[in-house]
């Protein structure tokens, strides 16, 4: 938490002022009973009327400024609190930006969602909790105190004794629910993934009736959490009760006391009265002290909760500046890609995904890359824009290490097309700038019509204007996977890859859509990543996967001769008595 709190500084005037006027505030409320006392003593004892009136007139001021105090306690506490709370989601979601794939995948994206949204907000609680209160609860409870001795010593022992007591109910059952706040967060991760993963998949669950099993499944998670919650707040609800006993015991024995001095003559009933005004008082801000002290365990468990992806460092470093040209292989054949012998293992796999891949492309070249599920197509080219490091071997563009170039650089160099077609809320135009910030009209028309996009987005209302809603729901598979292959082109990369990217789309417009990447001007280098036999038939080289392993490498025609698995997936597809 300490390490969260650098984000006040820019809010050092409200995290003072908030508390210092609460502290008077405060001051004021513990001159009340004094009055009170002189009201009952002085005026109604002595029956002065234009004294208790002068005494009234005391208290109505005393409440007046006190309210002006505490509104203006609340007014910089909740601008302090929500400004830390703003800046500390900045942060946050800008260090999980510069995260590595790697992270991400062990994080998972229920844990990060739910730390940016509730932890935060609990933590801003806590924030805004502590400056109007933290003080200002203390101070009343211990002036209280102060100001019974000033009445009388005796009956003021009672304070003595009450507050520590009170003290260890507190901080007891703080001690023991902060460790169990941590569960119920971890508890909540659960149940947000398993919402988000049911909400994705609900087409797949009702395809196959499993429904009731999801239902079931969630019931479990909700429950476990439920229960975990009542426990907690089992606990957290003794502090009411508790604190109330023994405020309630302590009152009784003030009176007794304060009965048996009036009755020697030592105080007044006036100052019985104060004395019991105090006590309240005190019991008041110990339930506040107990409730805050509540708020600021689920605050810290949160904090911690937060703090810990802060200290998860991305494992990928990028050079902030690159230089150099690409190198020439001997016989003057200037390769753009080169895979040098490169292993690739997810953090936490038992096995490799990718072994020993080695193959070089030249400029221009178009390179297909099939194989089954599960064989690492996509892990293949994942390591080509650096979205994960290799484990063993060099991955090289144009002669260099990709961990030599900078993201901006490399990123430039290589645009990609993922497997699940991610548009963004907003318009066409808005979606295709992403590929080139500064891109102009005519480089946007001329990427849509290489997607095949044109057709469609010229009948769409506003054209390049269309508003495309939340991953694209609004749109077909077909046109969503157009369009992000038109946003990678605006930007004209050097190498293109396709990730299966085409899986939507009919024959002919995929076969159409591969002929004008083609005749694109310049000497694209393009990856193919496909199921489909069809699809990189024509390529330069294909790249034949097996379980993470090259089977082969070669034109259609070499590997449907020598390929076992090649012949298999190709004939799977196409009979050997049909030709395409």
């Amino acid at each position: 938490m300490k390490k969260l709190l650098v984000y006040l500084k820019e809010y050092k005037k409200e995290t003072v002022l908030a508390p210092l006027f609460k502290m008077l505030e405060a001051t004021f409320e513990l001159f009340v009973p004094l009055v009170m006392a002189a009201i009952i003593d002085r005026g109604i004892g002595g029956g002065n009327t234009s004294y208790v009136l002068r005494m009234g007139g005391v208290l109505i001021a005393l409440g007046v400024i006190g309210l002006v105090c505490s509104i203006t306690a609340q007014y910089y506490a909740a601008k302090a609190a929500v400004g830390f709370s703003t800046k500390l989601k900045h942060s946050l979601f800008e260090h999980i930006q510069g995260l590595s794939f790697t992270e991400i995948d062990t994080l998972g994206t229920s844990t990060m969602i739910t730390r940016m949204t509730s932890d935060v907000n609990q933590v801003q609680n806590g924030v805004n909790m502590v400056l109007r209160l933290f003080l200002r609860s203390p101070f009343i409870v211990f002036g209280a105190m102060i100001m019974a001795f000033t009445i009388d010593v005796k009956a003021a022992l009672i304070f003595v004794v009450t507050i520590p007591l009170l003290s260890v109910v507190v901080f007891g059952i703080m001690m023991l629910t902060m460790p169990l706040y941590k569960k119920v967060q971890a508890g909540l991760d659960s149940v947000l993934g398993a919402t988000r993963e049911n909400l994705t998949g609900v087409r797949v669950i009702r395809a196959f009736n499993k429904e009731q099993e999801e239902i079931e499944a969630f019931e479990q998670k909700n429950s476990a959490l439920a229960h975990m919650q009542l426990f907690v707040g089992k606990l957290s609800a003794l502090t009411n009760p508790v604190t109330y006993i023994i405020i309630n015991a302590a009152t009784i024995i003030l009176l007794y006391t304060g009965a048996v001095r009036v009755d020697e003559g030592t105080i007044t009933q006036g100052q019985v009265v104060a004395l019991v005004n105090y006590m309240s008082q005190i019991l008041i801000e110990l339930v506040k002290l107990a409730n805050l002290i509540i708020t600021i365990t689920k605050a810290l468990a949160c904090a911690n909760r937060i703090q810990n992806v802060f200290e998860i460092q991305s494992t990928m470093e990028w050079k902030q500046e690159t230089s150099g040209k690409a190198s020439v292989r001997e016989g003057g054949d200037s390769y753009v890609v080169d895979f040098d012998h490169v292993h690739l293992a997810y953090a936490g796999a038992g096995a490799e995904s990718l072994t020993d891949i080695d193959f070089h492309v030249k400029r221009g070249q178009t390179v297909g890359i099939i194989g089954g599920t599960g064989s690492g197509k996509s892990s293949l080219v994942h390591m080509i824009p650096r979205f994960y490091d290799a484990t063993q071997g060099d991955v090289r563009i144009d002669g260099r290490n990709v961990r030599e170039y900078s993201m901006e650089e490399l990123r430039q160099k290589v645009g990609i097309v993922p497997q699940k077609a991610v548009l963004f809320q907003g318009t066409i135009r808005e979606n295709l700038l992403w590929g080139k910030n500064d891109a102009s009209e005519e480089e946007l028309w001329q990427a849509v019509e290489t997607a095949q996009a044109k057709e469609f987005v010229e009948q769409k209302e506003g054209k390049l204007e269309f508003h495309v809603a939340q991953s694209g729901r609004n749109l077909s598979g077909g046109q969503r996977q157009r369009l992000t292959i038109a946003r990678a082109l605006v930007g004209k990369p050097e190498i293109l890859i396709l990730d299966d990217s085409a899986s939507a789309l009919d024959y002919a417009t995929d076969a159409a859509l591969r002929q004008a990447i083609r005749n694109m001007e310049g000497s694209m280098t393009v990856f193919i990543v496909s199921q489909r036999a069809s699809s990189i038939r024509y390529a330069d080289q294909i790249i034949v996967l097996d379980d993470g392993e090259m089977a082969d490498i070669g034109t259609h025609d070499e590997l449907l001769e020598r390929c076992s698995v090649y012949q298999e997936i190709y004939y799977s597809q196409y009979p050997k008595t049909q030709e395409v």
